[in-house]
């Protein structure tokens, strides 16, 4: 069993001991931390709530809304949604927070609270470390009996994101449509099955084939969209010989897409497509991760652009990309982050803008994919003992490649021409994770297995 207390929401396991994974006990104390952290720092009683289709989502909710509404708090539940509809509606409702409650890409028997800021958007550590605090000293104060807070539902707000979507400027429906896409979709059987098919719909395709669109939360695969995760969607798309696949996870702000011919499109280039149409109409500034692909930078300085890495964390990106100004932005796991529409990872968003490109490039989506730098990542990751002075470590790397461009924002970061391996120890496990990119997977990885003989070496 297991429980993660972070700064941007609380995720653990369903079942088990209170303190050890998150239980009905877990939950309370954290939204009540969370509730009273939103009226100190707002005045605002009002919070937006809304949740995947996970199983244990009904429990949770109950348990979170009856906290909240016992906090004085007027609660707005949005039903089956995602995350980036919450966000969307904690500012259009004028709330002083939201809660979404989903564990994103983990399997069914995890859930989590996750935790928005009076402009919908994830808190930052600082605020963090406050809500943990006010959880830890329970210095909580529950509302008399003429106070307690209201509940309503309101589930207009599919119907309200799509609409902002449909509205932006470089959202072209009628080039969607005349290209008449045929596309298989894959939901992951959460809300992105009721969603998706909806914007699809709105955005005039007609040929719409349905993969575990059925939110009833039993994953029929690991709901992470990695590859190895969807080869149904993959044979589906031959079979049907469609244009494309589209891969949600359950909460949809993460977004992968599967070409033509069954090969995965790479969800690192989700983001790297979309920000190519974008940077088109939009010239600007971009910003991703850094362990995400340098492709978003070659494509973003062709387009005369700046490219800026933040640390990885979806708070981190929003930062850079409004210190930065950038046009488009978001992380190599395939989060789109569109500022015109708001600042969170959005897979609706990311869907309307990548069809547009698509159309009006007037390719398959495996030639669109063949005009972008080739880039192959590997993922390692080194086991450490307890008593390892990480920073330590990573410092003695840092010297010996100190003739090398370094970024020591989140662990080390360091670059060799078109090449980059990225260190960065782990918040939940005694490890160092080692991303590495070269133009080859055989590079990417004799990249890796240099520095991770280095590692091993000065940990000798």
């Amino acid at each position: 069993m297991t429980l993660i207390k972070s700064i941007s929401g609380i995720r653990g396991t369903i079942g088990g001991k209170t303190g050890d994974s998150l239980t009905p006990l877990d939950v309370v104390k954290f939204t009540a931390a969370f509730g009273t952290w939103v009226i100190r720092k707002t005045g605002n009683r009002k919070m937006i709530i809304g949740r995947d289709a996970r199983i244990s989502g009904e429990m949770v909710r109950n348990l979170v809304v009856g906290t909240l509404q016992g906090l004085g708090m007027d609660v707005i539940d949005l039903g089956l949604s995602t995350t980036p509809t919450v966000e969307i509606a904690v500012p259009d409702e004028q709330a002083g927070g939201g809660i979404i409650l989903t564990a994103s890409h983990n399997p069914k028997q995890w859930n989590a609270l996750k935790l928005l800021n009076d402009k919908g958007e994830f808190i930052s550590d600082a605020d963090g470390k406050e809500v943990l605090a006010i959880a830890e000293s329970a210095d909580i104060e529950f509302a008399s009996v003429d106070d307690i807070g209201t509940y309503m539902v309101d589930h207009t707000y599919m119907k309200k994101h799509i609409d902002k979507i449909l509205a932006l400027p470089l959202v072209d429906v009628e080039a969607i449509r005349a290209r008449n896409f045929k596309v298989v979709i894959d939901c992951v059987n959460s809300s992105g099955g009721i969603f998706i098919p909806e914007l699809l719909k709105a955005l005039g395709v007609k040929q719409i084939t349905e993969l575990y669109c059925h939110p009833d939360g039993k994953f029929p695969h690991n709901p992470e969209p990695l590859p190895e995760n969807l080869t149904a969607l993959s044979s589906e798309v031959v079979a049907r010989k469609a244009d494309l696949g589209i891969a949600v996870d359950p909460d949809v702000d993460r977004l992968c897409f599967v070409c033509e011919d069954g090969n995965m499109f790479g969800e690192e280039y989700t983001l790297v497509a979309v920000a190519d149409y974008v940077l088109q109409s939009q010239p600007g500034n971009t910003v991703s991760n850094l362990s995400s692909t340098r492709a978003l930078r070659d494509v973003t300085e062709k387009a005369g652009g700046a490219y800026h890495a933040a640390a990885v964390g979806e708070v981190n990106v929003v930062n850079m990309m409004k210190s930065s100004g950038a046009v488009i932005g978001g992380e190599g796991n395939g989060g789109i982050i569109f500022p015109e529409l708001h600042y969170g990872r959005d897979a609706l968003v990311g869907v309307a803008l990548f069809l547009t490109h698509l159309a009006k490039a007037d390719k398959t989506i495996s030639a669109l994919r063949s005009t972008y730098p080739s880039y192959y990542m590997s993922k390692n990751k080194i086991t450490l003992t307890p008593d390892l002075d990480i920073d330590d470590l990573l410092a003695k790397v840092q010297e010996k490649y100190k003739q090398q461009p370094v970024n020591t924002i989140d662990g080390l970061k360091i670059e060799f021409d078109k090449e980059w391996v990225h260190l960065r120890r782990s918040n939940t496990e005694p490890i160092i994770r080692i991303y590495s990119e070269g133009q080859s997977e055989t590079t990417a990885q004799s990249l890796a297995n240099k520095i991770m003989a280095d590692i091993k070496e000065f940990m000798n």
